[in-house]
């Protein structure tokens, strides 16, 4: 009899050629995040927006470290990590110059707001060796298949074997009792800069010696 179970997800290293594709997939992903909606207040145009933050984002910081993973339940990528590895989670001046152009053109009016908010997350980032989950995102038609579980397994458990923490920051209330399963905790809720700008949960994570 034929299976009507849901295909396992696939995890896999992502690539200079999956940019375009994780950059759609987080750009839709985030359309409801309460901070990213703070920034960029305009429905019509915030996923466009969005999409093109995260291609530079990408394609200037993440990419190049080579943590970046994606997942799907076939070859399209319907959910994406972002992992800086120990040490290099800091955008280093040069990728700050690069990107400044693009994110100008791609956020207009809004940079000095997304500046202020990504500087007070920076201010407050641990400074002890861990793994970084800049962001963790699912395409929402794709939502609830266990692709964000299966992604974030693929590098935590390699942090266990290594011995290294794990690092990330929530901008969703409801997506803390979701890291806690996976053994983050909570460290601070951190009250954001401008005015209406929501919280945001910095997590940690300890290697798991079990």
């Amino acid at each position: 009899m034929p299976s009507h179970s849901q295909p396992s997800p696939l995890v896999r290293a992502a690539g200079g050629a999956d940019a375009a594709a994780i950059a759609a997939v987080l750009g839709r992903a985030f359309d409801d995040d309460p901070v990213w909606r703070w920034i960029l207040p305009d429905e019509a145009s915030r996923v466009r927006r969005l999409t093109g933050v995260f291609g530079i984002l990408l394609r200037h910081v993440h990419l190049r470290h080579e943590g970046t993973e994606a997942a799907g339940r076939g070859p399209d990528v319907e959910a994406a990590a972002l992992w800086d590895p120990p040490g290099l989670w800091r955008v280093p001046a040069r990728a700050q110059a690069a990107q400044a152009g693009p994110l100008l053109r791609t956020l207009g009016r809004r940079v000095p707001a997304a500046l202020r908010a990504l500087g007070e997350i920076e201010k407050h980032h641990p400074p002890e060796p861990h793994w970084y989950l800049a962001v963790l995102g699912t395409d929402p038609p794709a939502q609830g298949n266990g692709l964000g579980g299966a992604l974030l397994r693929s590098r935590l458990d390699r942090c266990d074997a290594e011995g290294l923490p794990a690092y990330l920051e929530s901008s969703k209330e409801r997506n803390v009792p979701y890291y806690e399963r996976f053994g983050f905790r909570v460290t601070r809720e951190l009250a954001m800069p401008g005015r209406g700008c929501p919280p945001v949960w910095l997590m940690w994570r300890d290697p798991n010696s079990g």
